[in-house]
């Protein structure tokens, strides 16, 4: 399998995998939080908080991570790296780990009790630092016309790990909040540390400023990368948070959470050839193809009336899943320049966070189903097309 991912030779490898530990450790700490965020909740009498805390948190990170993806540019171009904001933004998410981990052992009463909710936020803010600049790096990794097959590496981890939380989630259940809280924090520094010993600085491709490139972006390419990032994000958060139940009420032999690992397992598997094929195809078609895929998924899926089709839906959507995460980092990457390759990131994370929050809120009121899943998933593909389009055009003038 790592001679599938190694068929090129421009392509630094040892540092993209490196940075897939990285990113190993930043799902596994999402898991770890989203599990037992509510029940920490629950415990100190804010559960009713949980579900806004998320909102909440979302709407932070669709304004910060631009600001954030921004300054680690100017990191990039004063120091020559974006080492030092992620070895930063690390630390500071594995403190707040540490710092929540012993707090949850403690009787809080009153007002104490606001302290953990308040951290939780703060740990999500750190994350936010150092994940748009960590996946910047990868334009360093690779050219432009092989990002896909070395962003496949990322969707194969992503994938994967994401597949096994129904076993993560029993083995942290067993576990106990303090203790998982501490190996998030130790899985945190431990990837930085393997992201780091992987990437002497001196192995850094400098960035290679082209005198065409205009001196000022375009508002408007701003704009819609954002944009982009917002429907793409809607798209994903309707799929894993309603098709799974459509799928699994037509299907009840099957548990809800192997019908999601179904899908992501599948994703990482693809990845494996998607990553090639989109760097013959591009970046813009593959990413409107798994979008295009997914919405004509949805409508298939809410017409089903046979279980046996059940597991072909899986296959289909794991398949779309894998193209989409595989393509959005090489498009967003490719549409600024590369000095500018943490304000792309930042961009587009944080309209996926907007996403994230909407969604969120959508079923926290119960104002979304399966069939209103489908329809605005429509309207977020067609959206995006447009706005891919037009970036093409801008780049081209």
């Amino acid at each position: 399998m790592v001679k599938s991912f190694d068929s090129r030779s421009d392509v630094l490898w040892q540092q993209v995998w490196g940075l897939a530990a990285l990113v190993a450790a930043i799902i596994f700490s999402w898991m770890v939080y989203n599990f037992y965020q509510p029940k920490i909740l629950q415990k100190l009498d804010l559960g009713e908080l949980a579900g806004w805390l998320l909102i909440i948190q979302g709407l932070l990170a669709t304004v910060i991570e631009p600001f954030v993806g921004r300054f680690s540019d100017r990191i990039q171009q004063h120091l020559g790296n974006r080492l030092p904001i992620i070895s930063a933004g690390v630390t500071l998410a594995g403190l707040m780990f540490v710092m929540i981990s012993l707090l949850v052992e403690q009787n809080l009463q009153g007002k104490l009790r606001w302290l953990v909710p308040v951290l939780m936020t703060v740990w999500v803010i750190a994350m936010i630092i150092f994940r748009g600049p960590a996946i910047a790096l990868l334009i360093q990794f690779a050219p432009v016309t092989e990002l896909p097959q070395a962003n496949a590496v990322l969707v194969f981890v992503f994938g994967l790990i994401g597949a096994s939380e129904p076993f993560l989630k029993k083995f942290l259940n067993n576990l106990g909040a303090s203790i998982t809280f501490l190996l998030g924090a130790i899985a945190l520094m431990m990837g930085a540390y393997i992201l780091r010993s992987l990437t002497p600085i001196h192995s850094l491709k400098p960035y290679t400023i082209n005198e065409d490139v205009p001196s000022r972006t375009p508002i408007l390419l701003l704009i819609l990368i954002f944009v982009v990032g917002l429907g793409t994000g809607l798209e994903v958060n309707l799929l894993m948070s309603t098709f799974p139940q459509e799928l699994q009420t037509q299907l009840p032999s099957i548990r809800l959470e192997f019908v999601t690992s179904g899908i992501l397992l599948v994703a990482a598997i693809a990845s494996v050839v998607l990553g090639e094929w989109t760097a013959q195809i591009g970046a813009n078609k593959a990413l409107l193809l798994g979008l295009g895929s997914i919405t004509g998924l949805m409508g298939l899926a809410l017409l089903n009336d046979m279980d046996t089709f059940v597991v072909g839906f899986i296959v289909a959507f794991g398949v779309s899943f894998g193209l989409i995460f595989v393509s959005m980092i090489p498009f967003t990457l490719g549409k600024l320049p590369p000095h500018q390759a943490g304000l792309a990131t930042g961009l587009y994370f944080g309209g996926c966070a907007g996403a994230n929050a909407l969604v969120t809120l959508l079923i926290k009121q119960a104002l979304i189903a399966s069939l209103g899943a489908f329809l605005l998933s429509e309207v977020a593909f067609f959206v995006v097309a447009g706005c891919v389009v037009i970036t093409k055009k801008i780049q081209i003038s």
